[in-house]
């Protein structure tokens, strides 16, 4: 609980952070704080034995974790004695601990603390978090009293960056940054209060927030009866932090009255000395000198709690690295969830990793605000990346999948672009590189369009129009069909005349002796290249035809018409054409060299 309406006066001093402003910070957590969260989350969904409230904690845990956000558990210890009246009104009952303390033959005003019952529900669900906690390093800290006075110690002492508690009188121990809640997912954040802007805002100290508790009302007081949070504040700041617990403790709580009274009717007085005190105050029922002492105490439970020191052995030992126990979390995760090894390794390795790689960005950037920059490969602490793979996006996010140097368990993952700027930036400038030549040697191999294809596509239009003009010189209608292909495939070209004439055919099919063939194509190779077929007078009859065949210089084969043998027994202007034609041929083959 804390102090009684705290939180609210706290409220414009609430900032909502994102929760990589936690990375590569050192931070305390009031399990029972998390637990009780956690456990009201499990209620309301489904039963305990199905354990959501430890899943939610493991989700917790590895998110703080990819951000290498060093964790320490501070457990409750015994209940102190001024807190047993608060405690015996949350158990709605007070037999348990009537019963204890009628074995231990005392009272609780005499009691320094009393054990608290480590076989309840709830001591073994704290169990079981320090349990998955230990597995993945997170240390434990088991107080002496109460968690949230040594997770203030710590941080007060600078052992810590902050405390995650949702006690508002972590404040009154002397707690300087406090993260009340966290929030995991996307759009992640942490609420956190920090106290120098509650002294800038509010203009309260901790001697002030101490006394708002004995106003309000805590877990060591039930505070004044009939006095708001509001009237409380204006109280104390006309008396101000520095004066305000000397005031209660030579006047005690009676003068609170008096102010009340005078702000009513707009007298206040913020230094009024002269005042005479109102001897008879009611709080909690008591007279006045037991409600001052009473105060006292509560002063001394803030300002002096039972705590562990900043220089014990037992601080020092929670403040050492702790290991990943892989094995053990993997055993821990069957026991409580059924989860299979591979299943466990999946939610947990790659943030491992991360972590890893934050701790290598970490010390990089120490040793360069330090003037001394090491390049990569010299750096005593090897580089968890191995090689970045390729760019990805996430939620609108730049990032790299990544391979992972020696790491067991796990290849590749993906993470942020900005963590391996930070930790690793050679290793962009070497993915780059590799892309670059890539792309180079990529286009090196793909087939340009050479002069060669270009002259095919010359051959391509003469073909075209040589075939144009014979159709076009026949008396009969013609049927032709054209095929060109590529510089990797063979022209054929077929032309059938439905007149009496046999039809003349050019074919790509089979193999022909390339010599014979070649020795047809240099009849006419002097003549000239490009001469014009005049195609337009009728052809004669054809008698014959002999078809020879050769393979081209690139492997192709191209059947041609041979005209030699017949040419003695046609007319002179067919003799002509079929002369041009072996030159048109000709042509073509100097075209394709």
């Amino acid at each position: 609980m804390g102090v009684k309406n705290l939180w609210d006066i706290l409220e414009s001093c609430k900032k909502t952070l994102p929760l990589h402003y936690l990375q590569n910070q050192r931070v305390c957590v009031d399990l029972s704080c998390w637990m009780v969260q956690l456990q009201n989350v499990n209620r309301s969904h489904c039963p305990m034995k199905d354990k959501l409230y430890l899943k939610g904690l493991f989700h917790r845990l590895r998110a703080l974790i990819s951000l290498n956000c060093s964790l320490i558990f501070v457990t409750d210890g015994s209940i102190p004695a001024i807190k047993l009246s608060t405690y015996r009104r949350r158990l709605y009952s007070g037999i348990e601990i009537e019963n204890q303390a009628a074995q231990n033959g005392t009272n609780s005003q005499k009691l320094s603390s009393l054990r608290r019952n480590m076989g309840s529900e709830f001591s073994c669900m704290i169990k079981e978090a320090k349990s998955l906690g230990l597995a993945l390093g997170i240390p434990c800290l088991d107080g002496i009293e109460e968690a949230e006075a040594q997770c203030a110690l710590l941080n007060l002492e600078s052992l810590c960056d902050g405390c995650f508690s949702s006690d508002s009188d972590i404040f009154l121990f002397g707690a300087r940054t406090v993260y009340r809640d966290i929030c995991l997912g996307e759009g992640g954040h942490v609420i956190c209060y920090e106290m120098d802007d509650i002294e800038q805002k509010l203009g309260f100290g901790r001697n002030s927030l101490i006394s708002l508790a004995l106003f309000l009302g805590s877990d060591y007081s039930q505070g004044v009866h009939g006095l708001g949070p509001e009237t409380a504040c204006q109280i104390i700041k006309s008396v101000g932090d520095n004066d305000i617990l000397q005031k209660i403790a030579s006047e005690g709580l009676s003068f609170t009255r008096k102010k009340k009274n005078s702000m009513k009717q707009g007298r206040v007085k913020c230094n009024d000395k002269a005042t005479t005190l109102c001897h008879e105050v009611n709080m909690n029922g008591n007279k006045n000198s037991q409600g001052d002492n009473q105060s006292l105490q509560v002063v001394e439970a803030y300002m002096k709690p039972k705590c562990y020191s900043a220089d014990s052995d037992v601080v020092h030992r929670v403040l050492v690295q702790h290991p990943f126990q892989h094995q053990l979390l993997q055993l821990i995760c069957a026991q409580f969830f059924e989860w299979p090894p591979e299943k466990t390794d999946e939610y947990i390795l790659p943030k491992i990793a991360e972590r890893d790689l934050r701790r290598f960005a970490n010390l990089r950037s120490t040793s360069s605000q330090l003037g001394v920059n090491i390049p990569l490969k010299q750096v005593p602490v090897k580089c968890p990346v191995s090689a970045i793979i390729k760019r990805r996006k996430v939620h609108g996010r730049e990032c790299f999948e990544v391979s992972w140097e020696e790491f067991v368990g796990i290849k590749t993952s993906v993470v942020s672009a900005d963590l391996i700027e930070s930790a690793c930036p050679e290793k962009i400038r070497e993915f780059d590189d590799r892309r670059a030549l890539e792309k180079k040697n990529h286009r090196k191999s793909r087939p340009k369009k050479s002069e060669k294809n270009c002259s095919v596509a010359e051959i391509d239009l003469k073909l075209q129009d040589l075939l144009l003009d014979i159709e076009l010189g026949c008396k009969s209608s013609p049927i032709a069909s054209r095929k060109v292909i590529s510089d990797k495939m063979t022209i054929a070209t077929e032309v059938n005349f439905i007149n009496q004439d046999p039809p003349v055919i050019l074919e790509s099919e089979g193999n022909a002796d390339s010599e014979a063939a070649m020795s047809c194509i240099q009849i006419g190779a002097t003549a000239l290249k490009h001469e014009v077929i005049d195609l337009s007078s009728p052809s004669p009859q054809v008698h014959s035809q002999n078809i020879s065949r050769f393979t081209q210089m690139n492997g192709q084969d191209i059947s041609v018409i041979d005209l030699s043998d017949s040419e003695a027994e046609r007319s002179p202007e067919h003799a002509r054409k079929a002369r041009e034609l072996r030159l048109f041929l000709a042509s073509i083959r100097d075209d394709i060299h």
